[in-house]
C-alpha cells in the first residue's frame, strides 16, 4: 500500500516521459489516462527518431493491437533499443494467438526482453504455446486459468507477467500477487487493457522493480475503475469518470480501497 501510494506521488512529481507504439484504437484513451496519472505520454513511431527517442524516455509501452509492417519495424527498433540502453519496456501481446503473423511479431519482440508482459488470460496462454482457440482481442478464459501459463512465461522470458481479469495476478517466477480491485462495467469500454499496461509503463519510470511497479499500475487502474463504475451510468459516461478518478487518486483512497493478496 504504502509503495503505492509513493509511486502515485514519484508520477505526479517527476512526470516522466512515457512513450507508446500502441494501436490505432486506444491512442487517445491511454494517452488521456497517463497525463490524468500524472505522467507525460508521447505516441511516436517514426524510424527515423525511434533510437533517439529511447533515449529520452523513461519507460516504453509497446501495443501490438492493430498490426502493419511499419509499426512492426518501429516496435522492433524500439525494444531493442531500450533493451540495449537498459530502458523498462512493457509488452502488450494483444489477440496473441489469433494468427501466424501475430505470433511471429511477439516471438521477435520477446527476444529483446520485455521488464513486463501484460495481457488478458487467453493471451497469455496464447503466448505460452497453450493450444487454445482464440477469439481475437476477448479473453476467452478467466485469469485464474492462466496462473500457470504465466509463470512458465515468467521463468522462460527472466520478467513480470500480468494476467489481468476479474481477479488481476502479477506472476514473477513461482511466486504472484492477485489485485482484487476493479468494476464490471471495464470490460464494456473499449482498450482497458490497454490502458492498464500503459499505467504500468509509467509506474515502471519511476520504480526500478518491475514487480513492484506493476502491481502499483494495477492497483491503481483497479482502484480508479471501482470509483468511476460507482458514479457511471454505462460505458460513455465511465470512460469520463475514469479520468476523473485517476486525476483525483490520493493516499487516503489508495489506503481505503486497495484489495491486494499476497499468495506466495
Amino acid at each position: 500500500m504504502e509503495s503505492i501510494v509513493n509511486h502515485l506521488k514519484l508520477l505526479r512529481t517527476q512526470k516522466p516521459l512515457v512513450q507508446n507504439i500502441t494501436n490505432h484504437v486506444v491512442m487517445n484513451n491511454t494517452a488521456n489516462a497517463l497525463l490524468a496519472v500524472g505522467a507525460s505520454p508521447i505516441m511516436s513511431h517514426a524510424h527515423n527518431e525511434v533510437e533517439d527517442m529511447v533515449k529520452i524516455i523513461s519507460s516504453l509501452v509497446i501495443n501490438i493491437g492493430t498490426l502493419d509492417e511499419y509499426w512492426v519495424d518501429s516496435m522492433l527498433l524500439a525494444s531493442k533499443k531500450a533493451n540495449e540502453a537498459a530502458k523498462p519496456w512493457l509488452l502488450d501481446p494483444v489477440g496473441a494467438g489469433a494468427t501466424s503473423y501475430r505470433n511471429e511479431v511477439l516471438t521477435r519482440l520477446l527476444s529483446f526482453y520485455p521488464s513486463v508482459i501484460r495481457g488478458n488470460a487467453s493471451e497469455i496462454l496464447a503466448l505460452s504455446k497453450e493450444n487454445i482457440v482464440s477469439k481475437g482481442v476477448d479473453s476467452t478464459h478467466q485469469s485464474e486459468q492462466a496462473l500457470n501459463a504465466a509463470m512458465a512465461l515468467s521463468l522462460q522470458n527472466r520478467c513480470i507477467v500480468c494476467v489481468s481479469g476479474e481477479t488481476d495476478f502479477v506472476v514473477s517466477g513461482n511466486t504472484y500477487t492477485s489485485i482484487l480491485n476493479g468494476h464490471p462495467m471495464m470490460a464494456s469500454v473499449t482498450g482497458m487493457g490497454c490502458t492498464a499496461s500503459a499505467l504500468i509503463g509509467a509506474v515502471l519510470a519511476v520504480e526500478k522493480d518491475p514487480f513492484k511497479a506493476t502491481v502499483s499500475g494495477m492497483a491503481i487502474m483497479g482502484i480508479a475503475g471501482e470509483m468511476a463504475g460507482e458514479k457511471s451510468n454505462g460505458p460513455g459516461t465511465f470512460q469520463v469518470n475514469f479520468y476523473d478518478s485517476l486525476y483525483q487518486l490520493e493516499p487516503g483512497i489508495i489506503e481505503k480501497r486497495v484489495k491486494i493478496q499476497k499468495e506466495r
